[in-house]
């Protein structure tokens, strides 16, 4: 059985599912789905066509579901959908997807948004991802699985961001981080592997040896980079890790990639 504080506003069409709370003065759509276990503590404002998984709690002041902040936006079809068991804090905010974008902004599970983060529309967010305090996303932008954002940090629209990538606090990221990476800086820049996150993914020495190895070679090695990554081809089945590195650098992307500091291209 739910629970609805009489203080709530819960529009006609609007799906509460079994056993969600829903505190003081929320306000929930008429298009709008929260899942079984969900808990909205308050002053929570769910709009759009917004789907909220299983066994979320959502933190004062949150609004999910509000429109993309894009100027003559008018679709009223576009949706928002967020994962199971996800932890949204205060004043966090994440807009439904756009027309041009597919319509759909899309949250993976077991997510924690600290407070004032920003997930605009048509973004993809991963699974077990941390997105510190006021950490930001563009438009279009790609986060993979277990990434964590550093607070006050923003990232460009249509920017890719690999999975288990560190981000460090107050950076800027304009360009693409392969998986395991670890960015950092005002325009932020490579700065290695997330050695650290590899660990806890169960990395054991002579994995992060090896991946190592083949960052150093691709990144620092001699000669331009469109070599390094020719020959880098040659190491593909070494690791699934190295495997993962590869197929992102080859993908489709909008944006360049990001490299070390000073060695773009080079």
């Amino acid at each position: 059985m739910s629970t609805i504080d009489p203080t709530a506003r819960i529009e006609d069409g609007a799906v509460i599912g079994e056993g969600a709370t829903i505190g003081p003065f929320c306000m929930i759509g008429p298009e709008v789905v929260i899942g079984p276990g969900c808990r909205l503590l308050g002053h929570v404002q769910v709009s759009g066509r917004t789907q909220l998984g299983a066994n979320c709690t959502v933190y004062p002041f949150a609004s999910l579901g509000g429109p993309p902040q894009i100027v003559g936006h008018t679709d009223s079809t576009t949706r928002l959908e967020i994962g199971e068991r996800c932890i949204i804090r205060e004043s966090v905010t994440m807009n439904v997807g756009s027309a041009r974008g597919g319509g759909v902004t899309r949250v993976g599970n077991r997510g924690y948004f600290m407070n004032c983060v920003h997930v605009a529309h048509d973004c993809k967010v991963g699974d077990d991802v941390i997105f510190a305090t006021s950490a930001t996303l563009g438009g279009h932008c790609q986060i993979g699985d277990a990434v964590f954002l550093g607070g006050l940090t923003g990232i460009h629209q249509f920017t890719r961001i690999g999975h288990g990538v560190m981000v460090g606090a107050v950076s800027a990221v304009r360009s693409d981080v392969i998986p395991y990476g670890m960015a950092n800086g005002q325009y932020a820049t490579l700065e290695g592997l997330n050695v650290v996150g590899m660990k806890r993914r169960g990395f054991n020495k002579s994995r992060l040896a090896m991946v190592r190895t083949f960052y150093r070679e691709l990144f620092h090695g001699p000669g331009i980079f469109a070599e390094r990554l020719a020959a880098a081809a040659s190491r593909a089945g070494d690791d699934p890790a190295i495997d993962d590195i590869l197929a992102f650098i080859r993908a489709d992307a909008h944006r360049a990639l990001c490299f070390p500091h000073g060695k773009a291209r080079t």
